[in-house]
């Protein structure tokens, strides 16, 4: 079954003009360029959920604020959030030779500063590609249809040629028509579906990183209050 439809797909882009192949060519490197981003997307949003429950369960396994080398699951968003919270926190309160005073915290607001840029960022790393999904979405589908129309012009010009309105001469530029057509459908909705399920993931990752930096500053303000 498959042999025969490969068989007839091919004997229709035999007949096909230049311009449906140049279409068809088209959304095939939207296609793979499209697939490649998905699947590395997938890739990365489950390594990153990996490492984020693993950071999130030792942090809170700590019961305080601890150096980022002890927490472990580098390349963690949490991770690094967290790295860039204890980096000023540490120089606010870091030991100084010499000064019998306790460490005390200066500017609380200027940790979750810092927590909220890195969040920022880690979220802006995570978007990268998906401007590519969004616009094969949107796109594609009137690359096809434009292939769409110079089928339906190619069947009339068929038409005109043969002298008669018989199947044999709108043939050719009926296909054309419909190949592009289910083309363009092919590449667009597999990339609509992934960008708004990628886009709820980035979404999440962003409120649960904003709640992280609120549990983290709340964290840091008990200790050093």
């Amino acid at each position: 079954m498959i042999a025969a439809f490969a068989a007839d797909l091919g004997s229709i882009l035999e007949q096909t003009g230049w311009v449906a192949r140049g279409v068809l060519a088209l959304l095939l490197f939207f296609s793979v360029i499209s697939w490649g981003m998905i699947l590395q997307k997938l890739s990365l949003f489950g390594r990153l959920r990996r490492q984020s429950d693993q950071f999130l369960r030792i942090y809170r396994a700590t019961r305080g604020v601890a150096n980022p080398q002890a927490l472990a699951a580098a390349g963690s968003p949490f991770a690094n959030v967290y790295a860039a919270g204890y980096r000023e926190l540490q120089f606010q309160v870091g030991t100084h030779p010499g000064n019998p005073e306790p460490p005390r915290l200066k500017s609380l607001a200027a940790v979750t500063v810092n927590m909220q840029l890195a969040s920022a960022e880690e979220v802006r790393r995570v978007e990268k590609g998906m401007t590519w999904l969004a616009t094969t979405g949107s796109v594609t589908p009137f690359i096809g249809l434009f292939g769409t129309v110079w089928g339906i012009i190619d069947a009339f010009s068929g038409l005109g040629t043969a002298g008669s309105a018989s199947l044999r001469a709108v043939a050719p530029g009926i296909s054309e028509a419909l190949v592009t057509t289910a083309a363009g459908l092919f590449t667009a909705i597999p990339a609509v579906i992934f960008y708004n399920n990628f886009l709820g993931d980035i979404r999440d990752l962003a409120q649960r990183l904003d709640t992280f930096a609120l549990e983290v500053t709340a964290q840091i303000e008990k200790t050093f209050s």
